[in-house]
Parts: structure tokens; C-alpha cells; sequence
């Protein structure tokens, strides 16, 4: 108890020397994906533009993929759905578009995607934590309930975009 009058200047000292940055894009970090590729979220706005022109143009290439786990048990990386789940606050009206595709395939990733990107602090803080959380992913079976409870959270939470 007798040191407490020393920890909080230590703390206010140290809560100084972080860095925060609500808008993630621009942290500075480089991030590596299980593709392999680098992200770096220091990008102009632009130039985000363009990566997410770039991914949602990937979504429904079933090719432009990658593997990991092993020989033992091999995985599919997505690799567009990952990188505009790494974009985060960004890409998502972009992939709420995405959820009209007639391709169940696109819409599988889209929704996968939907569900990543909007894990983005800068999106959880407007929404009490509240992101879209699937029940199953990865399966076009389940595309249709999915799409409700992206929709539904769009409904409540779209206007962050506005």
C-alpha cells in the first residue's frame, strides 16, 4: 500500500510510451499470413482500397489458396478471406456486397471474411465487442443462416460506416 503513491505515475509513464492507434492501418506492424505473403498495415488509404479491390476480386477463385498443417493434417488458407479479414474495418461493406453473389463458394469466403474483419478493435469498441460470430464456417451449407446473422448484424451496427 505504501508504494502506490509511486505505482500510478509509473503507470501513467507507461500508458504514455505506448502506442495506440485506434485506426489499425496505422500501427506500423507487418504482419506474416500462413500464405506466406506480408500485409503491412502502414498503407494510405488508397492503397487499402486497392488491396481490398485486389481480394474481393480473389474470393470466388477456388485456386487462390494455400495449405498448412502438414502432410499428417493439411489445412486450406483461404488467402483472400484471411487478408480481408486482416484488413479488417475496411473491406466489410465490401464483403456485405459480396453476400448477393450467386456463387456459394464466394459467399462462404465472404462470410468467413465478415466474420474475421469485424474482430477489428477499431469496430468492437463501437460495438461493445460485438462482432459476427458464425456458427459454422467453411461449409456453403450453412451460407444461408450465416447470411442472416451477418445481415442482422449490419442492420445494427452498418451505421459505423455512414
Amino acid at each position: 500500500m505504501k508504494f502506490l503513491p509511486y505505482l500510478i505515475p509509473c503507470f501513467l509513464l507507461l500508458a504514455g510510451c505506448a502506442q495506440f492507434d485506434s485506426d489499425s492501418a496505422g500501427t506500423g506492424a507487418t504482419r506474416t499470413t500462413g500464405a506466406g505473403s506480408e500485409i503491412s498495415s502502414r498503407r494510405s488509404a488508397e492503397s487499402i482500397e486497392e488491396d481490398i479491390k485486389y481480394y474481393i476480386s480473389k474470393l470466388p477463385d477456388r485456386d487462390y489458396t494455400d495449405t498448412y498443417g502438414g502432410e499428417e493434417h493439411p489445412k486450406t488458407w483461404y488467402i483472400a478471406a484471411e487478408a480481408l479479414g486482416w484488413i479488417g474495418k475496411p473491406a466489410v461493406p465490401h464483403l456485405m456486397q459480396r453476400l448477393n453473389s450467386r456463387d456459394p463458394y464466394e459467399v462462404m469466403l465472404a462470410l468467413y471474411a465478415l466474420q474475421l474483419a469485424t474482430q477489428d478493435g477499431d469496430i468492437t469498441w463501437r460495438t461493445n465487442g460485438e462482432y459476427i460470430r458464425l456458427g459454422t464456417v467453411l461449409d456453403e451449407g450453412y451460407n444461408y443462416e450465416n447470411r442472416v446473422i451477418a445481415r442482422e448484424w449490419w442492420r445494427r451496427h452498418g451505421h459505423i460506416w455512414d
